[in-house]
C-alpha cells in the first residue's frame, strides 16, 4: 500500500475516465492509505475499494436506458434524477452485486465528501460499513435541484462538489505529502459562474438554506482556485495528476455508450502509460 492520497473529482458520467484509471490500478494491485471521492468520484471509489475491476464501467453503461436509473421519469416520480432504489439498492444488492466483504479488507481509509446544506461546509465522512455508508455515497452524489436532501445522523446533505470538488487540501491536512489526483476535465479547463437562471432556482428551492446557495454562487471561484493549487503541487512534485485529453465532449448525463467507452479506454491507457512514472513519483524521497 502506498502511503499517499488518492483524490477523485466528480463530474457525472465523465467519471468513466476515472473508472479506466482505477481499473488499471486494480490490475496492478495498487492501493493508497487515504482515498477521497467526491460525487461520482465517491461512487467510483466504492468499487475501487472493493477491488471490483470493471464494475464501475458496467454500472455506468448497462442501465443508461432504464428509466429507473437516470431519467426525467425518475425525477418526477421520486424527486431524484438518479433513482435511489435502483442505484443504491437494486444495483449493489441484486443486479451488479457489491463485494461488501472485500471492501472491509481494503488496507487504507476511504472518505466521501458531502456538503452540509445548513452550514454550506464540506464534511469528509469515512466509509466504514458500506451496508450503511452507501447513504454517504448517495449524499455525495446527490446533485442540487434534481435530488432530495439526504439525512445522515440528523443532518442534511447534498453533492460534495458544491463545497469541495477536489479535496486535495483535506488530503494534505491528513498528512499525505504526496497525492495522486484524477480529474475529469482536460488541462486548461476553468469553471464558469452558474447562470442567473440556475441561481434563481437554487434560491427558490433552498431558501431555508442560504449557505448552500452561497456555495453555488462561489463554486466556480473555489473550484478554479483549487485547480491552480493542484497545478502548483504538480509542478512542485507533490501531486501526480491524471486528466483526460480534450478529444470528445461528454455531458454530465451522457447517454452515448460509444463516447463513454472511448473515455474509459483513454483513462485506462493513461494509467498504463504513466504507471511507472507515477510509482517513481510516489517512491521518490
Amino acid at each position: 500500500m502506498e502511503q499517499a492520497g488518492l483524490v477523485l473529482e466528480g463530474g457525472g458520467m465523465r467519471g468513466v475516465y476515472t473508472a479506466g484509471v482505477l481499473d488499471y490500478f486494480m490490475e496492478r494491485e495498487l492501493t493508497f492509505s487515504h482515498c477521497y471521492g467526491v460525487s461520482a468520484g465517491a461512487c467510483l471509489l466504492a468499487s475501487y475499494m472493493s477491488g471490483q475491476k470493471g464494475r464501475a464501467l458496467k454500472v455506468s453503461l448497462d442501465y443508461l436506458q432504464d428509466k429507473n436509473y437516470c431519467s426525467a421519469y425518475s425525477l418526477v416520480r421520486t424527486g431524484d434524477l438518479f433513482g435511489v432504489e435502483m442505484c443504491y439498492n437494486r444495483i449493489p444488492n441484486e443486479l451488479c452485486p457489491y463485494d461488501y466483504e472485500a471492501f472491509n479488507k481494503y488496507p487504507g481509509k476511504g472518505y466521501a465528501v458531502v456538503t452540509n446544506i445548513e452550514t454550506g461546509r464540506p464534511e469528509y465522512i469515512q466509509l466504514v460499513d458500506m451496508h450503511t455508508d452507501i447513504q454517504v455515497i448517495r449524499a455525495s452524489a446527490s446533485l442540487p435541484l434534481v435530488s432530495r436532501n439526504v439525512e445522515i445522523n440528523g443532518k442534511l446533505y447534498l453533492d460534495g462538489g458544491m463545497a469541495d470538488s477536489i479535496p486535495i487540501r483535506r488530503a494534505r491536512k491528513d498528512g499525505n505529502e504526496k497525492n495522486v489526483v484524477i480529474l475529469t476535465r482536460p488541462i486548461g479547463y476553468r469553471k464558469k459562474p452558474s447562470s442567473s437562471a440556475n441561481l434563481k432556482l437554487m434560491q427558490l428551492r433552498y431558501k431555508k438554506y442560504p449557505k448552500v446557495v452561497e456555495d453555488m454562487e462561489k463554486r466556480y471561484l473555489r473550484y478554479n482556485k483549487t485547480l491552480k493549487l493542484v497545478e502548483k503541487e504538480e509542478e512542485e512534485g507533490k501531486a501526480f495528476v491524471f486528466r483526460p485529453e480534450k478529444l470528445i465532449t461528454i455531458d454530465r448525463i451522457e447517454k452515448d455508450k460509444n463516447k463513454l467507452k472511448v473515455l474509459y479506454l483513454q483513462g485506462y491507457h493513461d494509467a498504463a502509460m504513466n504507471f511507472d512514472t507515477m510509482l517513481d513519483f510516489l517512491h521518490k524521497a
